[in-house]
Order: structure tokens, then C-alpha cells, then sequence
């Protein structure tokens, strides 16, 4: 070739280097027909970058048609067209390609690694991982990155990861390995390891280590430590970025200090970073959870120009922190679709955590087809654990426990999701067995592990066994018991009506226990019927949570179950002076993707009066099979209304006309599941027993407390509730 050749040659390749930098498709393409019609020797430098060109272009058909016309192609072309296949999230086809690599090198091992800690895929990173070592290519500091990402979940193969950084001997990129072990022992509750390992850096730390402490810090509970790092920070003069804001956003809502949060936000504005999407993720992240509105947070997204997926995945989470905006985070999911953002793993999780708390189980069914259809692999753990969640949360045990058993990998959120899902349904045997296997196998339990153990044992009576496992907690595994723990102590002892234990067990608690302790010791001094200890949880209660109308409500009942009428009055009374008053109750059911509400004496629905005459029927024959309306949970005084008056009252319960329109809207044999936004009450539970056993219909009623599955005349209760 003369030099004129060399010449041409060498502005051509030029020329395709910059369609490359510019993603310029048009261009690169006439470049590619020219090089395919001219005389210019075949050229796998050429090739390989075609094959980028048209990957960086996402036009992975015609990259992988410039693979395969390559007569020999080396270690770069396999690396450039895995590559392209893992961008498009085909991890299979890369792993495929991977397999025919004569001579990987280390590029080719790290970004099938990177792929799989990005899809969550640990076994198949630690396979590669382990085939790293054995073949004795050099390691990176990128290698041990994903490695170390990809085992987020699994804290003994971080330390096992953690003893090969510190012992050495390969290359080894040293502040991004250690920002990621920082990130991984943080996410994992093991704040000193986190700590320990940024200070042992010593100098070496750069902005993003500085980051990752601040966001271990508030992960972590630690907010004001995460906000001294901040002032540290800035006072070294290391680079304040986007990232860094948003880790002291999350330190603001980790305190849940929303005045804080606020005074941050006007500095944030002052700074220049009002629209950026980054940002404005912390900020709906901390308006949803320290007490302010979803319209703040609609404001603030809409100040930016162009939402990222985080962005959109932020304000999906947010609706879902709010039961009753349940529907809008759906409704916002739709709106990442219809703009055409691909949902990732986030999305998902947000979206069914949404559908786990919607009156409409069936949206919860159309993200999991959703699911099925997208990209996202099937060994997603993060998405199976939140579908689990979902279908337990909408009532169907069943279908939890099937998608469970078809996890390819577990993780300890899973057992503790399946766990909690058997607790909540009253299945508290099944419950505690599933711990037990927990463990005599490697997954180590965490504090939330302990939050669903001590309620299934709540839930069934097993005090012995419940003080077993929270002297475990701390004993065998280090965990400090928090409120959440407490609590389920304290409704457990008061369950099985020993209450003086469960006030002494408040009295000697490191901390306050707050209203939920007090509420769960009120709540069993209504079933015993101990009446001055139920005065001072509710004055307790009263002081740490003075707007609630619970307390008044939960008291008034008491004073109504022992007919002591004028105390009634006057708690009724003060609740009025304050301006308190009571959440009305109501009960729905879902049938065919239409969502029907009633309320007691209801006369909205278009069918209440086939309601009505049917309920008759219902109760006509559970009469026979020997209901007995227990006029107690009628709350009103003898002398003002009569038996007979207080009895009709009870037969229109939201919940039963709830249940009679299902019965007569539906073939025999199809369950039935209705919500209810307050405690279940006493006659109604009773009647619905009957009701499941005269019309050979499963129930299924979920209330504030937990869900009551009626089957054969039984409640999966047994009644201790």
C-alpha cells in the first residue's frame, strides 16, 4: 500500500473514531458500505470498531453481523460484542459468547462480572469470579468492584472478598474496591466494618468513599454523624456533587428531621441544583417520609426538565409510602411507560410494594405479567422478594409460597418475607418451622427476621418460646432489640393476659416505647378487661401521640364493655372538645377489577337492597348453626336502644355486606378476600366463621391488624386475637 493509501486509511479510521464519540449512525453506516465496496484490505481493527460504532448506536443486529463476517475475530472483538449484548440486558447470549473465547482476558471476565452484580445474578458472578483465580489471569480493582456488588446480599463472601483485598498481591484499583465493600457492609447493617474499612484507607479516600461513609451513616440510623461528615468534608475542600447532596438529603430523612431537610433544600437551590434529577430524588425521598404531602413532592419533580428513571422510581416509592396513594403510584408507573423509559428492577420493586397495600389485588397480577415480559431475568431476587411480599399482603398464601418455592436463589429478605406472610395469615407453626430451617442453614437472620418470629409467636400464644428468641437476638447474633421488637414482646405478653409482665418489661426498656408499645398494652387491656391499667396506656399513649384519636376510641370501648356508661361519655366527650374524632369504617372487596366500598347501614350501592334481603338469608341459616350476635360490640347503652335495635346494627357491619355482595356476585366455591381499613370486631368474626362453614366458602379478611382466613367454619386465628 503507497502512501496516499496509508493517507485515506488513516483519516477513514479517524473518521469512524468520531462516529463513534458522536453516536453518529448516518455517518458510520455510509462508512461501513464504503469499506465493505472498497479496495481497503480486510481489517479486523476496522471490524472491531464497527462492531462498536453500531453497539454504541444500540443496533445490535448489525453488530452482530460485522461479528460474525470477522474471518478471525481476536479477544477484542468478543469483548466488544458482549458487551453490546450485556447493554441490552442479554446476558445469556454474552455468557454464550463468552464460552467461545479461546483466551479470555480480563476485560472479558469483568463485564460478564459487572453484568451479573448489576442483574443481581450472584452464583454466576462467583463462577466467573472463582474461574478468574483459577486460570491465574490478573485481577483488577474493577474485578473485585463487581464481584464485591454482586455479593451485596451475602456478607460472608464480602469478608471472604474484604481478606483478598487486604491481603494483595494483584493490581488492585484501591478506592473503588474499598468504597464498594463500604457500600455492601453498610447496606447489610455492619456499620463498623463499614467504618473500619474507610479508615483504613488513611489518605487514600477520594469524594466517592466520602459519599459512601455518609450514606452508611444514614442507612444506618446514624443521621448526625452523616451530617458531621458532610461539614468535615467541606471543610477539607474535597468536590461537593450531586451525590454527595443526596447522600445528606437521606441523612435528613434517616433523622426524619424535616425542618433540617428543609433549610438543606434552600441551600440546594442557592447551589444551582434545584433541577437536577439526582437531587430532586432526595428531596421527594425525604418529603414523602418526614411528614410532608406527594403534592410537595409532584412540585419538585416537575421543576425538572428531564426526569431520569430514579427520578420516576423516587416518586413511584413515594406513593406507596401512602396506602391511600396506592393508585397514584400505579398511575405513575404507567406515566415511565407511556414516556418510554425501560422499568428496571427499582421500578418494579416500587410499583408491587404500591400493589401490596392497593384495595385492587388484581394491579398486583398485571406487574408481575409485566414483569414476566421485560427484560428483567427471572433469578431478579430483589423483585421476587417483593412479589412474594405482594401476594401475601393481597391475601394469596398460596401463590406467595408457589413463586417462592420457584426462586432459583434465596436470600435472608426472602425467608423473612415468607415468614412474615405466614404470620400475618395466622399460620404461626409454619412460621416458626420456616426460622428453624433458617437457622440450620447459612442465611443468618436479621432484626426484621425477628419482627415477624416474635408476632408469629404473639399470635399464637408461644410466650415461652417468643422470650427464647428475643434473648437469641441479642445472645447468638448481636442484634440490639429496637421498638419493633418491644412492641411484639409487649402484645404477646398481653395477649395471654399476662399483664403485669408486659408492664414491667415497658418499665425496664432502655427507651421509651412509644405509642405502638402502649397501643399493643392497651389493646390486651380491653381483651382482660383491666381497666385502670388501661387508663395509663392511654394517658401514655396520649403524651407521645396526642392528635390520635386511637386511644380515646380503645378506651371508650372498655368503659363500654364493663357498662360503666358515664366514663364513656366523658371520654367521647373530651374527644369531641379536641376535635378528635374516630376514622370511619369500611370494608371492600374487588370483583372483576372494580372495587366496591361500604360502609355500617350502608345505602350507597346500587344493589345494597339485594344485599340486604340476601344477608338476611346468610344469617337466617348461620342462626340455625348457632350464631349469636354478641350485642357487646354494638358500644351504645342499654336504656337508649333496644336488644333487638343493637342486634340489626351488628347485621350491617361493613364487613358483612361486604361478604354477602362476594357470596351472591360469584360461583360457588370462589374465595373471597375483603379488606377492612380497622380491627375486625368480635360478632363479625364469629358470624363469619359460620358464614364459611353454611356456604362452603373460603374468607379471607384483612384487617389493620393482620389477615383472618375463614375456612370450614374455622379462622386461622383460633380465635386468640
Amino acid at each position: 500500500m503507497n502512501q496516499s493509501s496509508w493517507n485515506n486509511l488513516s483519516k477513514f479510521c479517524q473518521l469512524l473514531k468520531s462516529c463513534i464519540a458522536q453516536r453518529n449512525l448516518l455517518t458510520g453506516k455510509s462508512l461501513h458500505t464504503l469499506y465493505i465496496k472498497s479496495v481497503i484490505p480486510s481489517s479486523i481493527y476496522l471490524s472491531n470498531h464497527f462492531i462498536i460504532l453500531y453497539a454504541k448506536c444500540r443496533q445490535i443486529s448489525a453488530a452482530r453481523k460485522v461479528f460474525d463476517a470477522t474471518p478471525c475475530p481476536n479477544v477484542f472483538s468478543y469483548n466488544a460484542i458482549i458487551a453490546a449484548y450485556v447493554k441490552e440486558g442479554k446476558t445469556r447470549i454474552a455468557h454464550q459468547l463468552f464460552d467461545e473465547i479461546p483466551e479470555p482476558d480480563i476485560v472479558s471476565f469483568n463485564t460478564l462480572i459487572a453484568a451479573c452484580a448489576e442483574r443481581g445474578e450472584t452464583l454466576s458472578a462467583l463462577r466467573l469470579f472463582d474461574r478468574v483465580r483459577e486460570i491465574g489471569v490478573e485481577m483488577d480493582g474493577f474485578s473485585l468492584s463487581s464481584m464485591i456488588s454482586a455479593s451485596s446480599n451475602d456478607v460472608l463472601l464480602i469478608k471472604e472478598l474484604h481478606s483478598l483485598v487486604v491481603k494483595g498481591g494483584f493490581d488492585v484499583s484501591y478506592a473503588s474496591v474499598n468504597n464498594s465493600l463500604v457500600s455492601c457492609y453498610s447496606k447489610n447493617g455492619f456499620l463498623e466494618e463499614a467504618k473500619r474499612v474507610f479508615c483504613e484507607m488513611s489518605g487514600r479516600e477520594d469524594e466517592v468513599s466520602w459519599n459512601a461513609m455518609i450514606v452508611a451513616y444514614g442507612q444506618n440510623k446514624e443521621g448526625r454523624k452523616a451530617l458531621e461528615m458532610f461539614q468535615e468534608m467541606v471543610q477539607r475542600g474535597l468536590n461537593v456533587d450531586m451525590y454527595t447532596l443526596a447522600s445528606v438529603l437521606a441523612a435528613f430523612t434517616s433523622l426524619e428531621d424535616r425542618v433540617g431537610g428543609l433549610q438543606f433544600h434552600a441551600r440546594l437551590i442557592k447551589m444551582g441544583f434545584r433541577s437536577n434529577p439526582h437531587v430532586g430524588s432526595g428531596l421527594i425521598d425525604l418529603y414523602s417520609k418526614c411528614g410532608g404531602s406527594m403534592l410537595e413532592c409532584r412540585n419538585i419533580f416537575e421543576e425538572i426538565s428531564e426526569p431520569d428513571l430514579v427520578l420516576w422510581n423516587t416518586m413511584i416509592s413515594g406513593y406507596s409510602q401512602f396506602e391511600e396513594l396506592s393508585e397514584e403510584a400505579v398511575a405513575c408507573f404507567r406515566d415511565v411507560l407511556r414516556v418510554g423509559y425501560r422499568p428496571d428492577d427499582c421500578t418494579f420493586v416500587c410499583v408491587i410494594s404500591a400493589c401490596s397495600s392497593s384495595r385492587s389485588p388484581s394491579h398486583g397480577k398485571q406487574i408481575h405479567s409485566l414483569v414476566l415480559k421485560s427484560d428483567i431475568p427471572s433469578n431478579r431476587i430483589a423483585v421476587n422478594n417483593a412479589l412474594v411480599a405482594m401476594y401475601a399482603k393481597c391475601g394469596n398464601l398460596v401463590d406467595a409460597r408457589r413463586l417462592f418455592d420457584r426462586m432459583p436463589e434465596h436470600n435472608a429478605v426472602s425467608l423473612n418475607t415468607i415468614i412474615d406472610g405466614y404470620s400475618q395469615h395466622g399460620f404461626g407453626n409454619k412460621a416458626l418451622h420456616l426460622f428453624n430451617w433458617m437457622l440450620e442453614t447459612d442465611y443468618t437472620p436479621t432484626n426484621i427476621t425477628f419482627i415477624s418470629v416474635l408476632s408469629a409467636c404473639a399470635h399464637t400464644g408461644k410466650v415461652e418460646e417468643g422470650q427464647k428468641y428475643f434473648e437469641m437476638m441479642t445472645e447468638k447474633y448481636g442484634i440490639i432489640p429496637e421498638a419493633e421488637h418491644y412492641s411484639c414482646m409487649i402484645d404477646m405478653l398481653g395477649r395471654a393476659g399476662k399483664l403485669v409482665e408486659a408492664e414491667e418489661l415497658i418499665e425496664s426498656m432502655p427507651y421509651s416505647p412509644g405509642s405502638i408499645g402502649w397501643a399493643a398494652l392497651l389493646g390486651a387491656c380491653r381483651k382482660y378487661g383491666n381497666i385502670n391499667l388501661a387508663v395509663k396506656a392511654a394517658n401514655q399513649f396520649l403524651l407521645m401521640d396526642p392528635l390520635n384519636p386511637a386511644p380515646y376510641v380503645i378506651l371508650a370501648n372498655i368503659y363500654a364493655d364493663a357498662e360503666r356508661w358515664e366514663d364513656y361519655a366523658k371520654v367521647r366527650k373530651l374527644m369531641q372538645d379536641r376535635k378528635l374524632r374516630k376514622k370511619p369504617g369500611c370494608s371492600w372487596i374487588e370483583l372483576d377489577k372494580k372495587i366496591h366500598t361500604f360502609v355500617a347501614e350502608d345505602a350507597s350501592h346500587p344493589m345494597i337492597r339485594e344485599i340486604y334481603d340476601y344477608l338476611e338469608e346468610i344469617l337466617l341459616k348461620i342462626k340455625h348453626a348457632g350464631y349469636v350476635p354478641d350485642v357487646r360490640w354494638a358500644m351504645v347503652k342499654d336504656d337508649r336502644i333496644g336488644k333487638a335495635e343493637k342486634e340489626r346494627m351488628l347485621y350491617h357491619h361493613s364487613e358483612k355486606l361486604a361478604i354477602a355482595f362476594g357470596l351472591m356476585s360469584t360461583k360457588d366455591g370462589k374465595p373471597l378476600l375483603v379488606g377492612k381499613n380497622l380491627r375486625i370486631c368480635g360478632d363479625c368474626h364469629n358470624a363469619i366463621k359460620l358464614i364459611s362453614s353454611v356456604t362452603g366458602r373460603e374468607i379471607t379478611v384483612r384487617d389493620t391488624r393482620r389477615f383472618h382466613c375463614f375456612k370450614d367454619g374455622k379462622c386461622t386465628c383460633e380465635d386468640y386475637w
